[in-house]
């Protein structure tokens, strides 16, 4: 087994940009369009992905242009990533790592598989359709209840 530098456990404001593009594990779940409900402020995840999301590969089709193209694109760094974690999913890298919590075990960074989320059921849901097929009155009906 070869051993993998254990910069994930440092702080993120220590990462480089390398390192830190890799603590993403590709599980694609930010990119799904979310709904805050205005009394509460409770995040709700939709099946809706971003126009510029690959469902087959869950990255980003033009992750370089992504903010330029999509300008509600939020770009995370170790900056904001206290004031925008709780709309990033629970099992998110960037999440987990502001709250001093491990990697998940399924995490690329500990099984060397890039495929690792997809096998563990942690990435997007099968079923997702681009924000372009989808009129905005009708995003509610594509709340997901139990996104893990």
């Amino acid at each position: 087994m070869t051993k993998r530098p254990a910069f994930w456990t440092r702080p993120l404001d220590t990462l480089n940009r390398e390192e830190w593009e890799a603590l993403c594990d590709g599980c694609a779940k930010c990119c799904l369009l979310k709904l805050e409900d205005e009394d509460t402020g409770e995040v709700a995840y939709t099946s809706i992905t971003c126009r510029l999301l690959d469902a087959g590969t869950c990255r980003c089709g033009n992750y370089p242009l992504r903010k330029t193209l999509v300008p509600g694109c939020v770009v995370i760094d170790a900056e904001n990533v206290e004031e925008i974690k709780d709309w990033m999913p629970a099992t998110c890298a960037y999440r987990l790592r502001a709250d001093g919590k491990p990697l998940p075990d399924w995490h690329p960074l500990l099984t060397g598989d890039p495929q690792s989320p997809v096998k563990a059921g942690k990435s997007i849901p099968r079923r997702t359709v681009a924000e372009y097929e989808v009129d905005e009155e009708d995003f509610e009906d594509y709340i997901i209840e139990d996104l893990s």
